[in-house]
């Protein structure tokens, strides 16, 4: 285990090309996937935990199911979708990086929602009747929200981040793990640990926790800047 330490180490500060290929696919990845669901999660789970409407439970309870949803069910509904006998196929985006992220974001936009719809539903009371006490309405009642949940937003995005790039199952059946092409580092380390080629395996495992503390370490800054 020793041995393959170092040697992960030596190889990392090499700069392998096959290395550096597989850490810029899983960068673009995560990094469009967690911000396209937070985009598209962040103003729908406001809009669930402030606003009573007809359908709001429903729409809840759909939310927290598909919180649950497998990844390799999701990534069997994208194959099926976009492979040769899908409808989609005339698009070509099986085994490519968009389809890849297209996945993610399906998995991890829910997680957003629900994260921010628990959130913003315990504090939209106290925020609205603030906002009628300074005469506020409309725009301004969400945008006071808005500023409410930055901290959350923050915390949100590192939540939906380490979701992106620790996903294997989904990614894998509609990424193919191609070589130079569509392979990530969770499921580089798969391919090369099955092949007892330790040293990569290790190697992409010490850059992948290296990532996620780099994130966990800038939202955490964002945050105490936020809250000053």
């Amino acid at each position: 285990m020793r041995t393959a330490v170092v040697k992960a180490i030596a190889l990392i500060l090499s700069g392998d090309r096959e290395l550096v290929n597989i850490l810029m696919v899983t960068a673009r990845m995560s990094i469009s996937s967690s911000l396209i669901a937070l985009i598209i999660g962040v103003p729908l789970g406001i809009l669930l935990g402030a606003v009573r409407f007809r359908g709001r439970s429903v729409l809840i309870i759909a939310d927290r199911t598909l919180m649950g949803m497998p990844p390799v069910v999701c990534g069997l509904l994208f194959y099926m979708l976009f492979s040769g006998v899908g409808p989609f196929r005339h698009l070509k985006l099986l085994f490519t990086v968009p389809l890849m992220i297209l996945a993610q974001v399906v998995l991890i936009t829910p997680l957003v929602i629900g994260n921010m719809e628990n959130y913003v539903s315990g504090i939209a009371e106290p925020v609205k009747e603030t906002a009628r006490g300074l005469g506020l309405s409309g725009w301004k009642v969400l945008k006071l929200l808005v500023n409410e949940c930055a901290y959350v937003i923050c915390s949100t995005y590192l939540l939906a981040f380490s979701r992106a790039i620790a996903e294997v199952g989904a990614i894998s059946m509609v990424g193919g793990a191609i070589a130079w092409k569509t392979n990530v580092m969770t499921t580089a380390i798969m391919q090369y640990t099955n092949r007892g080629n330790f040293t990569l395996g290790v190697a992409l495992g010490l850059i992948l926790m290296a990532l996620s503390l780099l994130v966990n370490i800038m939202v955490t800054v964002l945050q105490r800047v936020i809250a000053r």
